[in-house]
This record gives structure tokens, C-alpha cells and sequence, in this order.
């Protein structure tokens, strides 16, 4: 997942880029208009973080822009600026999100997250990681053109994944997308549908293409055989 931030407050864009490596998004940061709206036109993101209030370009100019070329890559607005009228201009204009500083960076990597579930599957229809292929729609597993046969938990996890694949994700994150927050992360239920989920992939592939990082949660990585 690659990211790009356009903030102008050096502080406050290299913390949200801090944060975001952290947790396993490629960041580019940029702090005036110019070089973002050149960045936006030049590079491939998966999101674009956009403050409004910027030196050169204004972020809104670069939102306009930006929409006449490309009309898929999400795009949040954060931005001092919470008036009704603010951010009714900025969603006409094309953005996704708008969030209002100051704003708790727990909350940004929820809408971060919400954005980049929408992108993937409204881009991808079919999920794909090495042999194993997800269909979003029938929400049916396959590898080597052979359906797999899961559970409910099973089918919700090996989804979410492929949509994070190549990113680690800790049981936290887990609980509050796959368990609704239903369970703990000290709790069984996880590590016992994972390791189903696991051996299910083992059995039909031949090796385990989701690896436990110690300490940190599980990571779906290409199959290559």
C-alpha cells in the first residue's frame, strides 16, 4: 500500500508518515502544492492524504486537478478548516473523506483503511495472490481453479488478507474487522481459525503462505511455487 501525505506542518506530516510506516504503508510526504499536485500527476498511490491550506497550490486546486486525470485513487482531506461549506466543496470536488483537525491517528488509519477496502474492491473483483483467488462477490475461495472449502470466520479472514496481503496484521485489527469486537485479543478463538484457515492453504498449496510475526500478528505473503 503506498501513501502519499501532502501536509505543509513538517511536524505533524512526518509523524502521520511515522505512523503509517509503522504499520506497513509505503509514505511519501510532500510539504507545499506544487511538488504534491506534481507527485499526484506523476506517481501511482493507493490513497492520497490531502491538507487544504497549503503554500503554492491550495489543496482544493489540487483536488480539481488531480479529478480531471484520475478519478479512482481515494483521496482524504485533512484540514483545519470545519465548516459545512468546506467540506461539501471538497467532496464535490472529488474527495472521499474529509477529516477535521485535530484529529486522533487511530481514527485516520480507520478511515484509511475503510478507503483502501472500498478501492480494492471495487477495482478488483477477484482478489489474487500467487495460486490462491478470491472472488469478492461470491465470496468463494480457489486455488489452481479448485474451490476451498471454509468456514464463515475462515472465508472473512483469508478476504481480508488477500485486501492487506504483504502488510502485517495484528490480532487488534483482526478483532474489530473479523469479530466485530466480540472477543479479546488474549483469546483462542483467533489463533484456532487462523491455524485452520492455515492448514487448509497448506494442505492444497503445498507450503503456508500466511507467516505469524511474533509479537506483532500474521502476514499473507505471495506463494511462488
Amino acid at each position: 500500500m503506498h501513501i502519499l501525505v501532502i501536509e505543509d506542518e513538517e511536524q505533524l506530516c512526518c509523524s502521520i508518515a511515522e505512523g503509517l510506516r509503522l504499520n506497513g504503508y509505503e509514505t511519501d510526504t510532500c510539504f507545499d502544492g506544487n511538488e504534491g499536485l506534481e507527485l499526484c500527476l506523476t506517481e501511482n498511490y493507493d490513497l492520497i492524504l490531502l491538507d487544504l491550506n497549503l503554500p503554492g497550490i491550495d489543496g482544493l486546486e489540487i483536488l480539481r486537478q488531480f479529478r480531471e486525470i484520475n478519478s479512482f485513487t481515494p483521496v482524504l482531506i485533512l484540514s483545519a478548516r470545519g465548516q459545512i461549506q468546506d467540506k461539501v466543496e471538497g467532496l464535490d470536488l472529488g474527495a472521499n473523506d474529509y477529516l477535521t483537525k485535530p484529529f486522533h491517528f487511530e481514527e485516520l488509519e480507520a478511515r484509511i483503511r475503510s478507503l483502501t477496502r472500498r478501492k480494492f474492491i471495487q477495482e478488483n473483483i477477484c482478489l489474487k495472490c500467487g495460486r490462491i483467488t478470491f472472488d469478492t462477490r461470491t465470496r468463494k475461495a480457489s486455488i489452481n481453479n479448485e474451490e476451498l472449502s471454509l468456514t464463515r470466520k475462515e472465508t472473512a479472514l483469508l478476504e481480508y488478507f488477500m485486501l492487506h496481503q504483504n502488510r502485517i496484521i495484528g490480532p487488534e485489527e483482526l478483532i474489530e474487522h473479523i469479530w466485530d469486537g466480540s472477543v479479546n485479543s488474549f483469546s483462542n478463538s483467533i489463533r484456532v481459525h487462523i491455524s485452520a484457515l492455515r492448514k487448509k492453504l497448506r494442505t492444497a498449496l503445498g507450503n503456508d503462505p500466511i507467516q505469524n510475526r511474533i509479537g506483532q500478528g500474521y502476514i499473507l505473503t505471495e506463494d511462488l511455487k
